[in-house]
C-alpha cells in the first residue's frame, strides 16, 4: 500500500521536542504528494516551562498541540495519539529523540508491511553517563540485522511506523502506566495475531542523555513494571529468562542479601561521576529479585 498520507504523532512528558518537530515538517514538505499532520501530544506534565515551548510547535504549518490536564502513562498517550490521528499511517516518534538522517520521512514511506521498526542509533556522549555507557553497549543489539532474529522481542515504541488500522484493532495495553514494557507486550500481541514487523535502518537517534540519578530511577521503575506483568512478558524479557533459570534458591537468597548489604553502596557509584557497567547489572538483578521478597 502506498503511504501518502500520513500523520506524525509526538508523546512528550516534561521534554522540549520543537526541534524534533521542526525537522520532521521540514522533511514531509520536501516529499512531492504527501498529505501530512503533525500532533504533539503532552501528558501532563509538570514543567509548565516546558509545556509552553512545547506549544510553538503550533507555528508550524498542520501541526497541532494538545496539553492534556493529568498523565495517563506512556500506553494510554500514544491510543490517544492513534485516535486522533486523521490518516491511515501513523509515525511515533518518542519527543527526546533527535533525526539524523536527511531522509528519515521518506525512508519510512517507502518501507513495506503494516509495522515497521526503524531502531535507534547513540550519538556521542560521556564516560561519566551511565545511559550512554549503557546504551552504546546494546547498540549493536539494534542493528536491523540483529533485530530481525527476534523481530518481536526487538520492537520498541520510540521510532515505528504503523497502519492506523493496526493500531487501532490492537491498542497498547493501558494497565501499563509506568516506564518500561508496554512496547514488549505489543510485540507479543501482534505476534499472537500474526502481524508482521518489518525491521530497516532508518534509526532515530540518541543525542541526550539524563543525568545518572534519574536513569537509575527510571530502571527501578521499569523493574517494578516487568514485575507486575512478570506472567505475560514470559519469553520477551531476559531478566526474566535469567532469573527464572537460577534454580536454586539458595543462588537467589545470597543475590538478595548481596543486595541489601551493597545496594546504597552500588546506587551511589552508579549515580556519581564514575559509573559502571558491571555493577549496573549486579544492581538490577539485585533489585528485581528484591521485588520477590
Amino acid at each position: 500500500m502506498e503511504k501518502r498520507a500520513l500523520s506524525i504523532l509526538i508523546p512528550t512528558y516534561n521534554s522540549d521536542c520543537t526541534s524534533l518537530a521542526t525537522e520532521l515538517c521540514r522533511q514531509a514538505d520536501a516529499v512531492a504528494g504527501l498529505r501530512y499532520e503533525l500532533i504533539v501530544a503532552d501528558d501532563g506534565s509538570t514543567d509548565r516551562g516546558m509545556v509552553e515551548r512545547c506549544r510553538r510547535v503550533e507555528a508550524l504549518p498542520g501541526c497541532r498541540f494538545i496539553a492534556r490536564a493529568g498523565n495517563i502513562g506512556r500506553a494510554a498517550i500514544r491510543n490517544f495519539l492513534a485516535r486522533e490521528a486523521q490518516y491511515p499511517w501513523l509515525l511515533f516518534l518518542d519527543s527526546h529523540m533527535s533525526i539524523t538522517n536527511p531522509r528519515f520521512v521518506e525512508t519510512y514511506l517507502q518501507s513495506h508491511g503494516d509495522v515497521v521498526y526503524g531502531g535507534y542509533s547513540v550519538g556521542s556522549g560521556e564516560p561519566s553517563s551511565l545511559r550512554y555507557l549503557y546504551e552504546k553497549q546494546c547498540e549493536p543489539e539494534h542493528r536491523p540485522e540483529a533485530r530481525r532474529t527476534r523481530p518481536f522481542q526487538h520492537f520498541h515504541t520510540g521510532n515505528f511506523l504503523i497502519s492506523r488500522a493496526v493500531m487501532t484493532a490492537h491498542p497498547l495495553d493501558e494497565r501499563f502506566r509506568r516506564y518500561g514494557y508496554e512496547d514488549v507486550l505489543f510485540g507479543k500481541t501482534l505476534k499472537a495475531q500474526g502481524i508482521s514487523i518489518t525491521h530497516i535502518d532508518n534509526p532515530a537517534s540518541f543525542l541526550t542523555f539524563e543525568d545518572n540519578a534519574r536513569f537509575v530511577g527510571k530502571t527501578e521503575e521499569g523493574l517494578r513494571t516487568l514485575y507486575q506483568f512478570r506472567h505475560e512478558l514470559q519469553g520477551y524479557s531476559r531478566m526474566l529468562t535469567f532469573t527464572d533459570n537460577i534454580h536454586l534458591g539458595v543462588v537467589k537468597s545470597l543475590i538478595r542479601l548481596w543486595h541489601r548489604l551493597f545496594r546504597s553502596a552500588e546506587r551511589r557509584l552508579l549515580c556519581g561521576s564514575h559509573p559502571n557497567l558491571t555493577v549496573f547489572k549486579l544492581y538490577k538483578l539485585g533489585y528485581y529479585l528484591s521485588l520477590k521478597d
